[in-house]
């Protein structure tokens, strides 16, 4: 990717102009989430690409980790799955670039956890999705008290390095997340690990408004949406809708990518206000 190009409209910029289009379409931004690697790397470019045209606006890509403790069994397996085949962080910088050549304007966002970014090395990480065109950053188990190294880096290469935050957070520590995240507040569900579930949190809307009540950022929902109703649902109160294992699920089908692109589209379809 061009320098020029990259300076232009990156980070927690391009992220922003996604929210801002959605807003305008009186929408809420749908995220989908895939697991590089799997089934294969060659396959989860396809798929990534599936997404993509189905109508991600802003695509969340899994960097594969032997102890995923924020995912459920659908993305564990996945993970491991995708390590048995050979996927490295390194791959997974490869695939970003292949799909930000592609997709130029599509926000591309990371989310792998903290112990592979340490042994590539924090600096060079963040000097290579910068080189790559990846625009943000989510460590599931990185809290903000020991996030400040890899914020400053981030900031350094314009990356949005994105925070998670829980109904269980206390609003003194729910300000200090808020005030450093950048491009979009990631708000987990429910407590626990990811996974498709039958209903949403009746306590969700009472969640999203304390948070909405403390930053202007955009807050995106994540962790056990699964259908097209429960997106329309969950993007009615927030700004974002995140969606993970339930698209991974269809990643193991035999039709896998007509299965992801249908299924972006229909989540998509559903979150028209």
């Amino acid at each position: 990717m061009q320098e020029g190009l990259m300076n232009e409209c990156y980070g927690a910029d391009r992220i922003g102009r996604q929210f801002q289009a959605a807003g305008a379409s009186n929408r809420a931004v749908l995220i989908p989430y895939v697991t590089l690697g799997y089934p294969t790397p060659e396959d989860s470019l396809t798929l990534a690409r599936a997404a993509i045209e189905g109508g991600a606006d802003i695509l969340e890509l899994g960097i594969p980790f032997s102890d995923p403790l924020a995912d459920g069994p659908v993305i564990q397996r996945a993970t491991h799955t995708a390590l048995k085949s050979g996927t490295t962080v390194v791959l997974c910088l490869e695939l970003a670039a292949q799909l930000r050549a592609i997709y130029p304007q599509v926000p591309l966002v990371f989310m792998g956890y903290l112990n592979p970014i340490l042994a590539f090395g924090e600096a060079a990480f963040c000097r290579a999705c910068r080189e790559v065109g990846v625009d943000g950053l989510i460590v599931p188990d990185l809290p903000p008290e020991e996030g400040e190294s890899i914020e400053k880096l981030c900031r350094e290469n314009g990356l949005a390095l994105i925070y998670l935050v829980a109904p269980n957070t206390p609003n003194d520590r729910l300000r200090i997340i808020c005030e450093r995240s950048q491009g979009y507040v990631y708000l987990v569900s429910v407590t626990g690990t990811t996974g498709a579930r039958a209903n949403t949190s009746a306590e969700l809307p009472e969640f999203v408004a304390r948070v909405r009540a403390i930053t202007a950022t955009p807050l995106a929902v994540g962790f056990g949406i699964s259908t097209p109703e429960q997106a329309r649902a969950v993007g009615e109160i927030a700004d974002g809708v995140i969606v993970g294992s339930a698209v991974v699920q269809r990643c193991e089908s035999k039709g896998a990518e007509t299965e992801v692109r249908t299924f972006v589209s229909e989540l998509r379809g559903a979150m028209i206000r």
